[in-house]
């Protein structure tokens, strides 16, 4: 389906009978070709050549109101124009209306009804030029990641001609209440009007569940309460709906009607817990920045966001953090039938001044009262991370969030309300919930991580202001609301018409170094010989997606474990763009673990925890193993395990409340020697009364047991050399010595090597005084090699910390090539939580792409394969050879951990031979 051919506004009769306006219309920015555009969808979705263009433009089009229509009100509907909209009818001023996300309508005169009708809509996107923009320019009005993925200007939502009595229904605010059955509907009528008032209740089926009529005298409002006898409430099990349908009547006859869906769902934050409907909830939530393949901010169809939600629950979501932005009112409908919780946001802003602040709340404003009957939304935002805002440093701007989380608590009491959605430095004020973002990728910041969530368990200071205007409670429910890491779609699978997406030539501008940028990645795969590491393309992108599924299973179980916290959202989703961390890709085809993700995105989790994931074949290994009961409790069951499908043993567990955490007794197992160089797989299996309650499983790297080196090794440095000889080598003197093993280098060392020596540098160990491996100033007399005058051995060394290469957002793929000596390490080749111990703090540059091919043995990559480098190389030196690695081999006692004796067997080897 292309932009031009969609079609989003019914057409339909009735009280109102509407007339979709949806299509081609004609086309004008200021200063280019005036040309045709399909409606709705930003300008940006549809010329190439305007992606970045701000300014104004002119949609027009004529059309002939039905003959029946004459005599009645007419109105020219929209529902959402970014950002100004100056509407005009055969040269008539209509009106104007300022706000990109919400809807608008004016009143078309009826003196003009009988003849054509040339409607034209002067739309206004600012640009960030104030001087330009003076009375909204783009930094002060509510515009959500339009300042990352590009300005969108233009009719976006659809356009319909509406008729119906000047006597109408305006608005009807419905409230539920769940423990009573009251609903209590509020309605607002055009103007002032005498005749009778019903309100129906329908029940999910259609029938009528309660009703009533009103005999008005001239009134502008009116309120009613009703009573449902039996209620059905509405949850994501069971997302129950009701419809009200309000309807004014003239002697007898109905001239208007409104009809709204609702539902019984109460949402409670109290005690450090969530409860929905008076249970415990706890929440799984995904962030949607709620961007689409072709229409960007448009979705494609009913039918799509549908799909998307389908996905969602399929995935164990029950909740959606929709981000700084106000979506197309049909995925709030979408949301309410399928039973997905829905966290709402205001676009953020830039700049912070007395007009973008009235900006944030008229749009708050504007969402409670189009979207405020909706069942699934659950919590508001008022700001994201800080955007917009300085709350670090404004005592001001820290006051106007406590008054806007009050002022927005009692417009809408029903509703949980975050003031700030932190993250460092950054801090709540006065919160419904405590809830943090914190980003790390797996499995090199796996310790990390896990300390990050034990001290967020703990409920520290840091995430509310330390400034002596925090207003906590202390029993808000901790939330991590934003984490996650990333896992590539496959090109192919986003290809429009065959060619690439617009977007895969962006990337470059954000501050990543590149590693955004999409265009090329199949390319550079080949660029860097990586197809000797991975067996080809498809595969390395399927390993990726998996190393996804990986590291969000390890985040989530380590969230788990902690029963203070009640809830997270995952980054994100569908990818957005070049951020590729969704769970599923742009085009929502899902990741190539689509169908298990819910084993751990689930209420009850089984969470198996080993100290070290790789063991020594033989020796005995312990697995912790805790029950997490999330929203659910759970009854006396089974726990069974097995080892790559052959039943292992079995234990009873007892009944365990909601939202807690239950410790079991260790599993002790060991692995003969027919396990060895494999990695298995530990599945576990909760069942009661013949169901299936939960599943997990484990991955464990099964090593052979080390023989006595055959090499004999050299080192200068006691603590080296000490290490060595624990793990059998045969230490002698330096010119006896098959390898000599130095943590840095000196001109000595390179003489040596010029005549042939064998080394191993460990650069993980001393401090990189010059950038390389050297811990002396190079002797430029000696040659170079001539890369960028780099001193022999050619070999840039970099912390990760504080670089793309450190993981923390933009997500590294690290690996070890399974080939020679490295072939005996189960797994791969993308490293696994096996490798927590040794990951490495520093990586190797120097490397040309063809050097990929036979001198770099393991390495990283960043986002669509950009900056590689290494993490374990080897050069020659005249004569000599030296094979460096920036793993930590001797972290642990010696031959403690099999992954680090097995990696510092395979450099010495490689060095020797």
């Amino acid at each position: 389906m292309t932009i031009s051919s969609r079609r989003f506004a019914d057409t339909h009769s009735g009280p109102r009978a509407r007339l979709s306006l949806d299509g081609i219309w004609d086309f004008q920015l200021e200063g280019q070709r005036q040309t045709t555009i399909a409606v709705p969808a930003p300008w940006q979705a549809h010329f190439p050549d305007l992606r970045a263009a701000a300014g104004v433009a002119t949609y027009s089009r004529s059309l002939v109101a039905p003959q029946e229509w004459l005599g009645r009100q007419v109105v020219v509907h929209f529902g959402a124009v970014n950002y100004f909209a100056e509407v005009s009818v055969n040269g008539r001023g209509l009106g104007s209306h300022e706000g990109g996300y919400l809807p608008f309508e004016f009143v078309i005169p009826a003196d003009v009804l009988g003849s054509e009708l040339h409607l034209e809509v002067r739309v206004t996107l600012p640009s960030a030029d104030a001087k330009a923009f003076p009375d909204f320019p783009f930094d002060e009005i509510p515009h959500g990641k339009q300042s990352w993925y590009g300005m969108l200007g233009g009719i976006w939502q659809s356009v319909w001609l509406e008729c119906r009595s000047e006597a109408h229904v305006a608005h009807q605010s419905i409230r539920a209440d769940l423990a009573t059955g009251d609903v209590t509907v509020d309605v607002e009528l055009a103007s002032a009007f005498t005749g009778a008032l019903s309100i129906t209740l329908l029940d999910r089926n259609g029938a009528v569940a309660a009703s009533q009529e009103l005999a008005l005298d001239a009134a502008a409002q009116a309120s009613v309460t009703l009573k449902v006898a039996k209620v059905e409430a509405w949850s994501p099990d069971d997302p129950t709906l009701y419809r009200a349908v309000v309807e004014l009547s003239e002697g007898g006859v109905v001239i208007d009607a409104m009809a709204e869906n609702f539902g019984f769902r109460s949402f409670e934050a109290r005690d450090g817990k969530f409860f929905l409907n008076g249970q415990p909830f706890y929440m799984r939530g995904a962030l949607d920045q709620d961007y689409y393949p072709e229409g960007i901010y448009t979705p494609p169809s009913l039918e799509f966001l549908e799909d998307q939600a389908r996905k969602s629950k399929e995935l164990g979501l029950n909740l959606l953090r929709c981000h700084i932005k106000v979506p197309d009112p049909r995925y709030y409908d979408v949301a309410d039938r399928f039973g997905l919780l829905v966290w709402t946001e205001i676009p953020n802003i830039q700049t912070f001044t007395e007009a973008s602040a009235k900006r944030l709340l008229d749009t708050m404003e504007g969402i409670l009262r189009r979207d405020g009957n909706h069942p699934s939304i659950v919590i508001w935002t008022i700001i994201n991370e800080d955007w917009g805002t300085r709350l670090v440093e404004s005592a001001d701007q820290r006051s106007w969030l406590y008054s806007a989380y009050h002022w927005l608590k009692k417009k809408d009491p029903t509703r949980l309300v975050v003031d700030n959605s932190a993250c460092v430095p950054n801090f709540h004020i006065v919160s419904d919930i405590d809830d943090y973002h914190y980003y790390a990728s797996v499995p090199e910041m796996a310790r990390e991580w896990a300390d990050w969530v034990s001290a967020f368990a703990k409920r520290p200071d840091w995430s509310y202001s330390p400034n002596g205007d925090a207003k906590r409670r202390g029993d808000e429910p901790l939330v991590v609301s934003e984490f996650g890491v990333w896992g590539l779609p496959h090109p192919d699978k986003l290809l429009q018409d065959g060619k690439e997406p617009f977007w895969f030539i962006n990337g470059l501008e954000w501050d990543s170094e590149g590693a955004t940028y999409p265009h090329g990645v199949q390319q550079r795969f080949r660029t860097y010989q990586f197809d000797k590491v991975f067996s080809s393309f498809d595969t390395f992108i399927e390993d990726a997606q998996w190393h996804q599924f990986n590291a969000l299973k390890f985040e989530i179980e380590e969230m788990r474990r902690h029963a203070s916290i009640q809830g997270y959202v995952i980054t994100e989703l569908t990818d957005l763009h070049w951020e590729a961390n969704g769970l599923m890709d742009m085009e929502r085809n899902t990741r190539a673990y689509h169908s298990r993700f819910h084993e751990i995105n689930t209420d009850v989790v089984i969470v198996p925890r080993m100290q070290r994931y790789a063991v020594w074949a033989g020796d005995t290994t312990s697995i912790e193993l805790e029950i997490s009961t999330g929203g659910k409790a759970l009854p006396a069951a089974e726990l069974s395990w097995s080892i790559d499908g052959a039943e292992a043993g079995r234990m009873a567990v007892a009944a365990v409340d909601a939202t807690s955490v239950h410790r079991l007794p260790a599993l002790n197992l060991s692995f003969g020697a027919e396990k060895a160089g494999k990695q298995i797989s530990a599945q576990f299996t909760l069942t009661a009364g013949g169901k299936e309650l939960a599943r997990n499983s484990l991955d464990i790297s099964v090593y052979a047991q080390r023989s006595k080196p055959a090499l004999s090794v050299f080192s200068g440095e006691p603590e080296i050399a000490a290490y060595l000889a624990a793990l059998g080598y045969e230490v002698v003197g330096a010119d006896d010595a098959d390898v000599r093993v130095a943590s840095t280098l000196s001109q000595t060392d390179i003489d040596a090597m010029e005549h042939g020596a064998r080394y191993v540098s460990l650069a993980d160990i001393a401090p990189a005084p010059f950038g390389n491996l050297r811990n002396d100033q190079p002797n430029w007399n000696y040659p170079t090699g001539g890369d960028r005058g780099q001193p022999m051995p050619q070999m840039r060394v970099t912390e990760r910390n504080g670089t793309i290469w450190k993981g923390n957002w933009v997500t590294g793929f690290s690996w070890v090539k399974r080939s020679g000596v490295f072939a005996r390490l189960p797994g791969g080749p993308l490293t696994d939580l096996s490798f927590v111990g040794v990951n490495p703090n520093r990586v190797i540059t120097g490397f040309r792409p063809i050097h990929f091919d036979g001198l770099v043995h393991a390495g990283t990559m960043a986002g669509w394969i950009h900056k590689p480098c290494a993490t374990i190389a080897e050069r020659r030196v005249g004569a000599g050879r030296i094979v460096a690695t920036t793993f930590g081999l001797m972290r642990e006692p010696a031959g403690a951990d099999p992954v680090a004796a097995a990696l510092l067997d395979g450099v010495i080897e490689t060095a020797a031979a």
